[in-house]
């Protein structure tokens, strides 16, 4: 399911990590500020006119409070809702609060202005991994397209927010390309701070040590070496993920159980699938709220997307990432309406279609324009529903 030449360096000449800016980066780039500053008009418009402050609510919206709360005093906070529904914020895992606090302790900015800061930061280092890996895949028109894609997703409303989201695909879009270029100590550095990020950044560290299995079995069977590069980016990728989830159940008195149990308490638990079915069938029989639908359709949607993937045969690192993420959004119960934000950054699902929207491009341009109108509409429209409108929690 993957070509050898996508886990070693190329011969043909690429951008690399620390290269220099090209002329068609800037414009993937210039084509993703434009369409979430449009975003962020939108949003702000309609938040005006239902009465609230835009800026409030992109850096103070739900998960926000509990992420600017860890960057201000530490992992204190517990909120006994019911009985067997205890919110923590050991919940979340520590690196995004620990750049909004460096970034407070560094300028006169206040924590919810830090956190926009740091996300907004984040999706441009995203977009340019996102870019570059699509770029020594497909050539520069899909690296754009794919760019511009990702910007324009129904939930790309929540790249504007204080959210976790843009820093996990900014560490885990450059391990990817690490990968793939043959940078393991890059790989394995870049994935372990991706698993500090999110709980489902263990998917950045799972492309990483397939991606070196492969690579290490090659090696054996040409009884050539394996590199001690290879081997510590191996051993370096689970480290960040593995290392907080522990530290959660050492302060738990459960080691290996207290993260989850915490998880558990918020009414999450990998359950392979079958809350997500049962949440499926309620909506079947009816729900008053648009973000149910939407959501459901966006994780089909997914699958789908998967499933084209597998048949282009896409390198090893990117199956088994986007492969993970999405088997943590179906399996994972509980939050339904949030399943299209955890699935955010799984960007290599949208190769396909800017594959697609490439040829259409280069076949009929005005078609292309068209649908890449309408996406925008789309993500403008509901993004701005999202955050000032629906009530329901991102």
């Amino acid at each position: 399911m993957t070509h050898a030449s996508t886990l070693a360096p190329s011969s043909v000449s690429r951008p690399g990590i620390r290269g220099r800016v090209t002329h068609p980066l800037v414009t993937a780039l210039g084509l993703f500020a434009v369409a979430r500053i449009a975003g962020l008009a939108v949003l702000a418009a309609t938040a005006w006119a239902a009465g609230h402050g835009p800026l409030t609510l992109l850096g103070r919206s739900w998960d926000s409070r509990w992420y600017l709360g860890i960057a201000a005093h530490g992992y204190v906070r517990t909120l006994h809702i019911r009985p067997g529904t205890v919110f923590s914020d050991l919940a979340f895992f520590p690196l995004y609060p620990a750049l909004v606090r460096a970034v407070t302790a560094l300028t006169p900015l206040s924590g919810g202005a830090a956190g926009l800061v740091v996300s907004w930061t984040a999706a441009a280092v995203a977009a340019a991994g996102i870019h570059a890996l699509a770029l020594r895949l497909h050539g520069r028109a899909v690296a754009t397209a794919l760019v511009l894609l990702w910007g324009l997703l129904p939930h790309s409303v929540v790249l504007s927010l204080a959210y976790t989201e843009p820093v996990l695909t900014a560490f885990a879009a450059w391990s990817l390309y690490a990968v793939l270029t043959g940078r393991w100590v890059w790989a394995g550095a870049l994935a372990a701070l991706a698993g500090l990020a999110r709980p489902n950044g263990i998917a950045a560290a799972a492309a990483v040590l397939a991606a070196a299995s492969y690579e290490i079995v090659r090696c054996v069977r040409a009884r050539r070496k394996v590199t001690h590069r290879l081997w510590t980016g191996a051993a370096l990728a689970p480290l960040g993920w593995l290392g907080y989830v522990l530290w959660v159940g050492h302060r738990q008195g459960d080691l290996l159980g207290g993260y989850f149990a915490v998880q558990r308490r918020w009414g999450s638990r990998f359950d392979l699938g079958a809350g997500s079915l049962r949440f499926v069938r309620h909506l079947a029989l009816g729900s008053d709220r648009m973000v149910f639908p939407v959501a459901l359709l966006l994780v089909a949607a997914a699958v789908l997307l998967f499933a084209l993937l597998l048949a282009d045969r896409a390198p090893l690192p990117l199956l088994v990432y986007s492969g993970v993420l999405l088997l943590v959004a179906l399996g994972g119960s509980g939050f339904f309406a949030s399943k299209p934000r955890f699935l955010l950054p799984a960007f290599p699902l949208l190769l396909p279609l800017a594959r697609a929207l490439v040829r259409t491009a280069r076949a009929r341009p005005w078609h292309a324009a068209v649908v890449t109108a309408a996406l925008a509409g789309l993500s403008f429209g509901y993004g701005a529903y999202l955050v000032v409108l629906a009530g329901t929690p991102l």
